[in-house]
């Protein structure tokens, strides 16, 4: 036989085979086998690592101690204990999280209107590049399931009377306002259905089952998957399970030497909260005790996930990635329930990595975000590091060393504060809240320089709980010295600026 007959002849067999393939593998609802080779598969779908995201919202440091999941996930993978979100706030945190970019890069600076929330990421036409197209991409079947971005809606969120699903998602199970996490709607694969309030409607419980679904079904196609979670819990109203809602009786908030005191010095937004009161106090202790009440859905899906992962026998070759958009504050430095701030109750959160190729029982201090997420998905999925990220993968920190020249610096935006009622994180002490600023925070300090020119500097090692502001005593070249950084990374774009701007003293 010759070389062109034999050429036409495996085409054809590869052809037949792809079609046999294709022919068999479960479909998502909108007519796609999920098998079928996609554009730029040049590796063999076992050699690749599957990716689970747990996403949690408001999730503070101060309630993993309550998660005996995540503990033993910590136990059997890598914490990252400087990670820092780029905004303490919902919406521009994920934006960062799915673009890699830092917020005055994607745009997205509150949770709606005219610089934030879903529409305008859209109308930017942000959705067009994230984590989700690249593995798609990739060869990757895709999921997401709950809280996407603010201001999307399950129905009707563009306006046009259909719903949407954003490019990258094979399998779409998305939320809108659905924070009490009974009686909501999720968009189905752009079918909306009702949930109601029965105990088997419980938000968390119905993503966990949804997820198990995906992991098995993907699991049994050979297919290489990545699965958001991203939970509702434990945003306010802090609504737990029917079974949890008893639990830990009595608990309060966590009375740090940082609870119901200002900082020396305190910039003038502080200054003007006024001591917790009685009344104050006790509801904040019932709050605390609702979150922690409401991870503890969370923390079974975590057992769940993983226990899938293993009866479906791909652990073995899969990342779980536990994280949190933000963090949250509790009667510390006289603040009311809420967030926004730069201090590391509301910016430094959780970040727990397991699974394959990650070494166990290890804790990393050096400084990731959140922008560092979407290039370190890249690198699992053999990607090269998408071109547009501000980030850069944690990947070799998974060892637990840190590579000589890594980033010294994490970069918090922060813009006008949610004080419209329409927002889910409008709270009924929202005048409490900082003004717009910018800050830096490394391995032992924080700076923040307000809108108003008021500046704030904690050195962590000897002020872990931020009490004493030590702005006052800088001299004017160090204040020189750090007004630049801001500069540089407040304007930085790509990752060898965003890197070079990251690395400084």
């Amino acid at each position: 036989m010759t070389s062109r007959p034999r050429r036409a002849l495996s085409v054809l067999l590869a052809f037949t085979s792809l079609l046999a393939t294709a022919a068999c593998a479960p479909q998502n609802g909108r007519g796609v086998a999920f098998a079928v080779a996609r554009p730029g598969r040049t590796e063999s779908a076992s050699s690749k690592t599957n990716i689970v995201l747990v996403l949690t919202d408001d999730l503070s440091k101060n309630l993993v101690q309550y998660m005996p999941n995540v503990l033993a996930l910590q136990k059997e993978g890598t914490t990252f204990t400087n990670y820092t979100v780029t905004d303490s706030l919902c919406c521009p945190s994920r934006a960062s999280m799915l673009k890699g970019q830092f917020p005055h890069n994607t745009g997205i600076f509150k949770n709606h209107g005219s610089d934030g929330g879903f529409r305008l990421f859209y109308s930017r036409g942000e959705e067009k590049s994230t984590f989700a197209t690249d593995l798609q991409a990739a060869g990757y079947r895709t999921a997401f399931l709950g809280k996407y971005l603010n201001e999307y809606q399950t129905k009707n969120p563009l306006g046009t009377g259909q719903p949407y699903v954003p490019p990258g998602w094979d399998q779409w199970f998305a939320g809108g306002n659905a924070y009490n996490n009974f009686n909501y709607t999720l968009n189905e694969n752009n079918q909306v259905r009702a949930y109601g309030n029965k105990p088997q409607d419980y938000l968390t419980d119905v993503l966990s089952a949804k997820a198990s679904d995906f992991i098995t079904t993907s699991a049994a196609t050979g297919t290489p998957f990545m699965v958001e979670v991203s939970t509702y819990a434990p945003h306010s109203p802090y609504t737990p399970a029917p079974r949890d809602a008893e639990s830990f009786p009595g608990l309060k908030a966590p009375r740090t030497a940082a609870y119901n005191k200002l900082p020396s010095d305190a910039p003038a937004w502080l200054r003007q909260v006024k001591s917790l009161t009685a009344a104050r106090k006790a509801r904040i202790d019932n709050e605390f005790r609702k979150r922690v009440q409401s991870v503890q859905s969370i923390d079974r899906m975590v057992g769940s996930l993983r226990a899938t992962l293993t009866k479906a026998g791909v652990a073995d070759r899969t990342v779980v990635v536990f994280a949190s958009d933000n963090g949250y504050h509790m009667g510390e430095y006289r603040l009311p329930s809420g967030k926004q701030t730069a201090f590391d109750t509301d910016i430094n959160v959780p970040l727990v990595v397991a699974g394959a190729g990650v070494g166990a029982g290890r804790a990393v201090d050096a400084i990731v975000e959140n922008i560092d997420l979407r290039p370190t998905f890249a690198d699992l999925a053999g990607l090269a590091q998408p071109g547009e990220v501000d980030g850069r993968s944690i990947r070799p920190l998974f060892d637990g060393e840190t590579p000589g020249g890594w980033r010294t610096t994490a970069l918090i935006e922060h813009r006008d504060p949610a004080t419209d009622p329409l927002d889910p994180d409008y709270t009924y002490d929202s005048p409490n809240i900082p003004p717009a600023y910018d800050a830096l925070r490394t391995t032992r300090y924080t700076y923040v320089k307000y809108v108003d020119g008021s500046r704030e500097y904690y050195d962590r090692k000897t002020d872990p709980l931020q009490l004493r502001n030590l702005a006052r005593t800088l001299t004017p070249a160090r204040i020189a010295e750090l007004d630049k950084a801001l500069v540089e990374l407040t304007t930085c774009a790509g990752p060898e600026a965003c890197w070079a701007a990251g690395r400084i003293s």
